[in-house]
């Protein structure tokens, strides 16, 4: 089978379109010609926003029902909480899954020595604690800084300037010199939030699904 005939499932596991929509625009630069073909999808039976671990893990087995019964060669969780990593790769029988927020973590490591993380709430700011100490980089973690919002928010341009401010934050009171944005919704601020706060910004969604394509063109 050729590359062309291949196919990247990125899955967003809340249902709002707003945020499905400002994913798929953000991994539009990854359609290459001769490259794995990209779908993006929202998750009917997720909750408009994903908030809380609760939320998180609602979406858990409505994800492992999705991809245990498409036929893509590799998927992608586009949500920072990366609901059900390691349960969905059981279920993709070692095709690859990738997890926005820890490929956008290890890009992160790639760019700065200190990352932040710009967090949709309070909630979203112990859960991604704890991702870090799970992946054992607290090192380089310098914080994550919430701008008190929805998922569905974070779309649209009214929330730019919060956004802006976070990441000012991150850079300015917590060492960050790198700053990941902790929700795909976030997706179409990446080139503005970096201009404004002169260190790299890091959209994970982009990352995961780039990730995916070499994977899947390397058959690993």
């Amino acid at each position: 089978m050729t590359s062309s005939f291949r196919r990247i499932l990125t899955i967003n596991p809340n249902s709002s379109a707003s945020v499905t929509a400002a994913i798929d625009e953000a991994v539009a630069p990854l359609r290459i010609v001769g490259g794995p073909e990209i779908t993006v999808v929202g998750l009917a039976e997720g909750p408009p926003g994903i908030a809380s671990q609760r939320d998180a893990d609602s979406v858990v087995m409505p994800l492992v029902n999705r991809v245990a019964r498409d036929d893509a060669d590799a998927f992608v969780i586009a949500c920072f909480s990366d609901p059900g990593l390691h349960a969905v790769r059981e279920a993709a029988g070692g095709r690859p899954v990738m997890g926005i927020a820890e490929w956008g973590i290890l890009r992160a490591l790639t760019l700065g020595e200190r990352f932040g993380i710009i967090a949709l709430s309070a909630q979203s700011i112990r859960r991604q604690q704890r991702m870090v100490r799970q992946m054992g980089v607290e090192a380089r973690y310098a914080e994550s800084w919430s701008v008190g919002a929805s998922a569905v928010e974070t779309a649209s341009a009214d929330i730019r300037e919060r956004l802006i401010e976070a990441g000012r934050a991150l850079v300015a009171q917590r060492g960050a010199d790198v700053v990941v944005m902790g929700c795909a919704g976030m997706a179409s601020h990446r080139a503005a939030i970096e201009q404004a706060i002169g260190v790299p910004v890091v959209e994970p969604s982009q990352q995961a699904v780039a990730a995916a394509i070499g994977a899947v063109l390397l058959r690993q």
